[in-house]
């Protein structure tokens, strides 16, 4: 018998699938002409931590595992969404929302694996400076 969850988990679910749908929608968005310039450097960043293998917390752990995701992307996603044309937003939500019901996935691709790298790197760098503190 499997045990209920309790009711905040699954709003905190349901709000990582909105965060997943926003993310698709913006990466769509991105690629969209129209889009200016710094809403794609915004989305370009957002995006590479998303799809970043590497966690603050990592995400098998039930509830803290979703908090930074929680907590730090909808900053940058509000601001991309902010500066990206309305008639650009309203053209890729419908685009991330005809994906996500196909079971459509994000493909990878080189940058994908290179901002993974870099974000990789990043995290060594900030590792390494702080233990020089300790060490």
């Amino acid at each position: 018998m499997k045990a209920k969850m309790p009711r905040w988990y699954s709003r905190l679910k349901r709000r990582a699938g909105k965060l997943k749908r926003q993310i698709w929608a913006i990466f769509l968005a991105m690629r969209d002409p129209r889009t200016p310039i710094l809403a794609r450097i915004i989305i370009a960043v957002t995006i590479a931590y998303a799809l970043s293998p590497i966690d603050l917390i990592p995400a098998f752990i039930p509830v803290p595992g979703q908090l930074p995701d929680l907590l730090i992307l909808p900053a940058p996603i509000a601001l991309a969404i902010r500066l990206i044309p309305r008639d650009v937003a309203a053209a890729s939500r419908r685009e991330a929302w005809k994906r996500l019901a196909s079971g459509e996935k994000v493909k990878k691709t080189a940058s994908a694996y290179l901002a993974s790298a870099l974000f990789a790197l990043i995290w060594l760098a900030l590792i390494a400076w702080i233990a020089t503190f300790f060490l």
